[in-house]
């Protein structure tokens, strides 16, 4: 019996360790060069006296699901199960309140378009299950900002996603490469964030982590999801958000 690829479980945390490690390094760059030029012109100067701000964002997520395994899966005819890591695409709007001056709530309602599989390797080839699909995501945030320093400052923030499924099939054929997964998901989710102040607007880079909550198994699809007894979502995005 041929073991689990155990690598393909560490390819995405790979992916989030070179992510986050560009990301603070271009940060602290722009920091650094602002604090060697002396006087630095503040862009929007009083943009924080306003109570709410408003902006759009694009962002380029890479997706996979975490497969647990059935009791079964031992004596079962395949070999291998896990799910490689996808990239899809998102874009939406973004409201933000400001709390204190540290707290802000914000949500960022958005579409993504997603290609997320999960791969059975049986002894003499490989097959795909697919789940191409579009999603509303409303996420409800709270963000820590760290204090100004004249255009840049970083932020955290968490909170939960609610995503919902919107090109949705009642029923997949037997036989149909079709992944067969729930309409509807909540996400744990988490980042950090460089607010860059320009002299028109404010561009804020993010790097955001999500793990879902809910099992994506719908129980009644064992034609098109055998082996797996959970099976949730699990994302690295990458966000440029226009404010």
């Amino acid at each position: 019996m041929h073991s689990v690829n155990v690598w393909h479980l560490f390819d995405l945390r790979r992916t989030q360790v070179s992510i986050l490690l560009i990301f603070l390094l271009w940060g602290t760059s722009f920091t650094a060069s602002a604090q060697g030029k002396g006087y630095v012109r503040k862009h929007l100067e009083f943009y924080d006296d306003k109570p709410i701000h408003f902006g759009f964002l694009f962002a380029l997520p890479f997706t996979r699901y975490n497969a647990r395994i059935d009791d079964g899966y031992v004596s079962d005819t395949t070999l291998a199960l896990y799910s490689p890591i996808t990239s899809a695409f998102r874009m939406g709007f973004t409201i933000n309140k400001v709390l204190t001056p540290e707290f802000d709530i914000r949500t960022t309602p958005s579409v993504t378009l997603y290609d997320r599989k999960l791969t059975y390797h049986y002894a003499n080839r490989e097959l795909d299950k697919i789940r191409e699909s579009t999603w509303i995501e409303i996420p409800l945030l709270l963000k820590y900002k760290s204090r100004r320093r004249v255009n840049h400052r970083m932020y955290l923030l968490t909170g939960v996603t609610l995503g919902i499924e919107t090109n949705v099939k009642n029923k997949v054929p037997t036989g149909s490469q079709q992944l067969n997964t729930r309409r509807s998901d909540l996400t744990l989710d988490y980042g950090v964030g460089f607010e860059r102040f320009f002299e028109f607007f404010k561009l804020a880079p993010e790097l955001r982590f999500s793990h879902g909550l809910i099992n994506m198994n719908p129980g009644s699809g064992i034609q098109t999801m055998p082996n797996v007894r959970r099976l949730t979502t699990h994302a690295v995005t990458v966000y440029l958000n226009f404010e």
